[in-house]
C-alpha cells in the first residue's frame, strides 16, 4: 500500500518554511505522495452541509490559511524530486478548462510529470455564488472539462472540442505534460463520483467512511467501469482520512488486505519543529505495509 499526507496546505504548513518541512519530510522518509486541498474562500455562516463531517461543517476554522492548492505544489516542487504532488481535492467547475488545463500542464512539465489533478465537484453552494459560477449542472460541466483538458494535453496539433459548455478551435496548449496526460483522480462519496471514476478517471478517492463503506463505493465504481469497457483493476483506489495519532496499525492492514492501493495520511505532528521525527515515527509504523 501507497501513503500519501494530506492536507497539507493548511494551517502552520501554508507557510513557505513549513511546507518545505514537511515536503521534504515527507520524501526523505519515503512517503509516495503529498496532497493539497482547495477552498478558494469559505464564506461566512454559511448553510451547505459538509458532507465529510458528522456535524456538517468543514473541521477547521474559516479563517484558518489555506493558500491556492496548485501554487503552493509548484513550490513544493522546486523542494523535492521523487515524492508524487496531487490535488485532494481541486473544485473544477469553478474554473475554466483551458485555463485550467495550461496550469496543470505547466506544473506537470515542472515537477518532470510527478502532478496528479484530484478533481471534484463541490459541495460549498455559497462559493459558487461569490465566484458568480453556477452550481447547478455543475457535475455535468466536470465531465465535459475532462474530455476538453485531455484533448488540451494530448495533441500533438492543435485541439479542438465543441461541446455544451465549452468550444474552441485549433488551440495550441505548450507546453504539454509528460507524456501527453496527467493522471485524474476523482473525488467525492457518491453514487455519481463513483460513476465518473468509473467511466473518466485513473483514480477514484471518496474521501473518509468506514471499511464497508469504502467497499460498497468501490464495487460500485468498477462496476460502472466495466459497463463502460474499461479494466476496473487499471484504476487507482485512494482511501483516507486515517489519522496515524489515533487509529490502530491493524486497521491499516485490514485495508491493504481489501485491496486499497493508497491510504491519505492526516499530518503526524501540527508541530512544524517537530515534524521530521513524527514523520521518522510514522514511516516506521507503517513499514509492515508500506510500498513506494
Amino acid at each position: 500500500m501507497k501513503f500519501g499526507i494530506m492536507f497539507s496546505n493548511t494551517g502552520p504548513y501554508a507557510r513557505p518554511e513549513h511546507a518545505a518541512e514537511l515536503a521534504v519530510a515527507a520524501e526523505n522518509c519515503g512517503l509516495e505522495s503529498i496532497w493539497a486541498i482547495e477552498h478558494v474562500v469559505v464564506p461566512n455562516g454559511y448553510a451547505s452541509e459538509y458532507p465529510y463531517h458528522d456535524s456538517g461543517q468543514m473541521p477547521f476554522s474559516k479563517d484558518m490559511d489555506l493558500p491556492d492548492p496548485l501554487i503552493w505544489l509548484a513550490y513544493v516542487a522546486a523542494l523535492t524530486s521523487r515524492i508524487q504532488l496531487a490535488t485532494g481535492i481541486l473544485i473544477v467547475p469553478q474554473r475554466n478548462p483551458v485555463v485550467l488545463a495550461k496550469e496543470v500542464a505547466t506544473l506537470a512539465q515542472l515537477s518532470n510529470g510527478r502532478f496528479h489533478l484530484g478533481i471534484g465537484v463541490g459541495w460549498l453552494e455559497e462559493e459558487f455564488s461569490m465566484l458568480g459560477v453556477p452550481f447547478e449542472r455543475r457535475g455535468a460541466r466536470t465531465d465535459e472539462m475532462i474530455a476538453a483538458m485531455r484533448e488540451l494535453w494530448s495533441s500533438e496539433t492543435h485541439s479542438t472540442h465543441h461541446g455544451e459548455f465549452y468550444d474552441f478551435d485549433e488551440a495550441y496548449l505548450r507546453p504539454q505534460p509528460p507524456g501527453g496526460r496527467v493522471p485524474i483522480i476523482v473525488g467525492g462519496h457518491s453514487t455519481l463520483a463513483a460513476k465518473r471514476a468509473g467511466r473518466y478517471g485513473d483514480g477514484f478517492f471518496p474521501g473518509g467512511g468506514d471499511v464497508d463503506e469504502l467497499m460498497e463505493v468501490r464495487d460500485m465504481m468498477r462496476g460502472f467501469a466495466a459497463e463502460a469497457g474499461r479494466d476496473p483493476d487499471s484504476i487507482e483506489f485512494t482511501a483516507g482520512v486515517w489519522s496515524p495519532r489515533r487509529d490502530d496499525i491493524d486497521e491499516v492492514k485490514r485495508l491493504e488486505e481489501m485491496g486499497i492501493d493508497r491510504l491519505i495520511v492526516t499530518p503526524p505532528s501540527p508541530n512544524p519543529e517537530a515534524i521530521g521525527r513524527a514523520m521518522e515515527q510514522l514511516a516506521e509504523k507503517i513499514a509492515p505495509v508500506a510500498t513506494s
